[in-house]
């Protein structure tokens, strides 16, 4: 879930934003702004039309409806901060590449997204964070125990109306968050080194 999901967040967020930053396309300022509104409507108000949605898709108890989203640029918060970078990138350099002959597409693939690499790493820092310790909507869409995700499994591990293992929880609470630890060292040592590289 963390990976398929953070995966489609960073390509679908550089999609977007470059869409948005550089195609031109009938309805462009209403959209971004559509897009922008759904920033600030807390998750509770959205929550049951989605349900709604993906259970007339059959999606319910699958791991379909945390994934699918972020394939299409489901976090307005990461398309407003790459699209930042976009606006940075002189224009000229898309009038050069259009006239050796690149379309908006290897425009987009050869100019654009080598530019965007440290935002982008940011986004998977953060959205890899987020779906990881994500346990609303994974309590909202799965039903079934055995694909309960690590958030979910663990606050169910405590139980109030027994006794519960405080050492085997504490244990599973710090292995929970080693893949954590670890992307964002990886990442974050990615990122670095790519700021440093730009300022040069």
């Amino acid at each position: 879930i963390s990976v398929l999901g953070t995966f489609g967040t960073v390509i679908s967020s550089a999609l977007v934003d470059y869409g948005f930053a550089r195609v031109d396309f009938k309805g462009k300022k209403f959209f971004f702004g559509a897009m922008m509104a759904t920033m600030m409507l807390p998750y509770q108000i959205i929550m049951v039309p989605q349900y709604l949605i993906f259970k007339q898709l059959h999606w319910v108890n699958t791991f379909l409806p945390l994934i699918v989203p972020q394939w299409l640029g489901g976090t307005p918060f990461f398309i407003f901060m790459v699209i930042q970078f976009i606006y940075g990138i002189p224009k000229e350099l898309d009038k050069a590449a259009y006239i050796d002959g690149c379309n908006i597409y290897t425009i987009f693939w050869h100019v654009i997204a080598p530019l965007l690499k440290a935002p982008l790493v940011t986004v998977a820092i953060f959205q890899f964070y987020w779906r990881w310790g994500d346990f609303l909507q994974p309590l909202i869409y799965l039903s079934k125990p055995e694909r309960y995700p690590v958030s979910v499994a663990l606050s169910l591990f405590a139980d109030p109306t027994a006794q519960t293992n405080w050492g085997a929880l504490l244990a599973m609470g710090v292995a929970s968050i080693v893949p954590v630890i670890i992307v964002f060292a990886l990442l974050q040592r990615f990122f670095h080194h790519l700021v440093m590289c730009s300022r040069r």
